[in-house]
């Protein structure tokens, strides 16, 4: 487990790394988004990415599919596709798995 300072109000920003043997899986302990990758830098620019896609532009939360999809529409990112790969999570981008 780690901490690291972060800028803003919040001086402390707590992300914990765990090596599951394949992939490292680091998660965002305030917000419990976690994400992966095959070694520990991929996975922390992984769950960076995921977390600002869940914070919105403006570190607003993303709290409706329409917010989402706009979100994904700007990334370059086919919504439709995301919804169909949560039906089987092994088609997931490796950030939202």
């Amino acid at each position: 487990m780690a901490s690291s300072t972060a800028d803003g109000d919040d001086p402390e920003q707590e992300i914990r790394l765990v090596d599951s043997g394949t992939w490292w899986v680091a998660t965002d302990v305030e917000t419990g988004i976690a994400s992966q990758g095959k070694t520990r830098s991929e996975a922390l620019s992984n769950l960076d990415e995921a977390v600002s896609l869940q914070r919105g532009a403006e570190n607003d939360p993303v709290e409706t599919s329409e917010q989402e999809r706009a979100i994904l529409d700007e990334l370059g990112i086919d919504p439709d596709e995301v919804e169909r790969a949560r039906e089987d999570a092994d088609s997931l981008p490796e950030f939202m798995q």
